[in-house]
């Protein structure tokens, strides 16, 4: 049986790094985790194949013609990717199977697919293998249950070209405590955190071999700490362990809540594995937006200062805000602003409220006849009808993305940050002496091309040099931070410029036609899913 894994491309957006990748020079940020997941479960005898159009692969006819099934697992954005994949598969009448978030509501929409393994693939997979082998695979393969992460395998990394990729990436968990209504984690992974061992996890981080030939590893998590007994007990423990043992410069990056602050124990405990680089949901400064959201661990703390004791503490924070509550007032852009310039936080991704399918607020939206049909989950994108005008909420989400995205505004930004950070805090830092040839040759390389783009090519090279000047003086321990920050300062500046040339983001909110609902997978089919 001859298997090609095709993982869709993703659209461009605050989250697709393509410039900072250019800095990397490396062509996608990390390898396609969940499908390199699925065919580690695929039988040991099958011919497989990884297509990941992120890398610059070319999915041929030659490649559609030889496989007996294209096996592709995607996420809501990558619908568009997913779809000319179909069609081309249509084409050469080459046999489909899906997979992954985008299909797991909505998997009627997909006509052309001929297989659907939905949910989680340690239990649907085996179900869907053994009738396929029996002459008898259904259509669709669904469970409400949870899989028990213990029995998952390592992912097959050696079908990918690892050397493309900028990060290496993992997964401790599932699941999240939290009821966010516009999160759909929950309605895929439960509320119930499940994790793997510190085994599990230090396996798969040995299956790349040679880890430090990437930036980062970026655990995949929905928050890392939704079971935080484990996490300090048992994973945390064995990374402190294993980072002295192997002597490691790369660090760690993952997802987490704000409430992390409240707990010196576990920001400790993750600085000496190595974790620097932490994602959080802020959403929004305003507590009326958090309570309608059920954002409860934002609410009753100063989000400010919070972020400031992170950084003081030796994390970088990288945060999502969102736009387009029904409570929000047209002073909210501003708001926005003023909270990402005051907390330094300088990686603010913005985007417009949407109600993922099987979410609280879709369930919600739905039944309020507030649903946009057309619609891809970008981030300047939303398919729910706001409260806020429409024209209000369109110029205020590009004027919020003008101003925290302008040059002054990151270089100032960036200046707050170094103001507040600590590396010294961060987990045992290895020693110059023990950091292999390759990883500082790469950093040079890094740090050339940053002097290059933004100090001698860029339009804004006096900034750059006003900020390393800056730091030399005020912060001469943190140069070094402030030459990183340089490839963010660069795909931001980018986005400004290509923000600014547009006028504006191609965004639906300009586009909301009133009363034009869509309809979930009818009842039968879903009952069908599930048996």
């Amino acid at each position: 049986m001859n298997i090609l894994l095709v993982y869709p491309k993703m659209p461009y957006s605050f989250w697709s790094m393509d410039h900072l990748m250019k800095m990397y020079g490396k062509r996608y940020s990390y390898p396609p985790l969940g499908l390199l997941t699925v065919a580690a479960m695929l039988p040991t005898e099958w011919d497989k194949k990884l297509i990941d159009l992120n890398i610059g692969d070319e999915l041929t006819d030659s490649d559609l013609d030889d496989a007996d099934y294209v096996m592709v697992s995607a996420m809501n954005v990558q619908e568009p990717s997913c779809r000319e994949i179909f069609a081309r598969c249509a084409r050469t009448s080459t046999k489909v199977i899906a997979g992954g978030p985008l299909f797991s509501h909505e998997f009627t929409r997909f006509t052309t697919v001929d297989h659907f393994v939905l949910n989680e693939a340690e239990l649907t997979l085996p179900r869907f293998l053994d009738d396929l082998e029996k002459g008898c695979a259904k259509r669709v393969y669904g469970t409400p249950e949870m899989a028990n992460v213990h029995t998952t395998p390592i992912p097959l990394w050696e079908l990918a070209d690892l050397k493309k990729y900028a990060y290496a990436v993992v997964q401790y968990s599932r699941g999240c405590p939290y009821m966010c209504d516009f999160c759909d984690v929950t309605a895929l992974f439960g509320r119930k955190p499940r994790t793997k061992t510190a085994e599990q996890m230090i396996a798969e981080l040995e299956a790349y071999g040679d880890i430090d030939q990437f930036g980062m590893v970026v655990f995949a998590d929905d928050h890392l700490a939704g079971n935080k007994k484990v996490l300090k007990s048992e994973l945390l423990p064995a990374l402190i362990k294993w980072r002295q043992r192997k002597k490691l410069a790369v660090t760690f990056a993952t997802q987490i809540t704000i409430n992390l602050a409240d707990d010196p124990e576990l920001m400790d405990l993750m600085l000496k594995a190595g974790f620097q680089n932490l994602f959080i949901g802020i959403e929004t400064p305003d507590d009326e937006g958090l309570e309608a959201c059920k954002k409860s661990q934002n609410l009753k703390r100063d989000m400010i200062e919070n972020v400031k004791l992170l950084h003081r503490s030796g994390f970088v924070i990288t945060a999502g805000f969102i736009v387009g509550f029904d409570t929000d007032k047209e002073s909210i852009f501003q708001r926005q602003a003023d909270f990402i310039q005051e907390s330094g936080i300088v990686i603010a991704g913005v985007s417009v409220l949407k109600a993922p399918p099987g979410t609280e607020l879709y369930t919600r939206m739905k039944q309020e006849g507030r649903l946009i049909e057309e619609f891809n989950f970008h981030e300047s994108e939303t398919n729910i009808i706001p409260i806020m005008d429409p024209d209000v909420l369109r110029d205020g989400y590009n004027r919020l993305l003008k101003t925290i995205y302008s040059p002054e505004n990151i270089y100032q930004r960036t200046q707050n940050f170094l103001n507040e950070y600590k590396k010294d805090s961060l987990c045992n830092p290895v020693k110059i002496t023990d950091i292999k040839l390759s990883v500082l040759a790469r950093y040079t390389a890094i740090i050339i091309r940053i002097v290059y783009y933004l100090g001698i090519k860029g339009k804004h090279r006096g900034q750059f040099w006003r900020l390393i000047g800056w730091a030399l003086k005020n912060q001469p321990g943190l140069v070094d931070a402030a030459l990183g920050f340089g490839v963010w300062i660069y795909d931001l500046g980018k986005i400004y410029e290509n923000h600014t040339a547009l006028g504006h983001y191609d965004s639906h909110v300009a586009k909301i036609q009133p009363r034009n609902t869509i309809e979930s997978a009818p009842k039968e089919a879903l009952e069908e899913a599930m048996n």
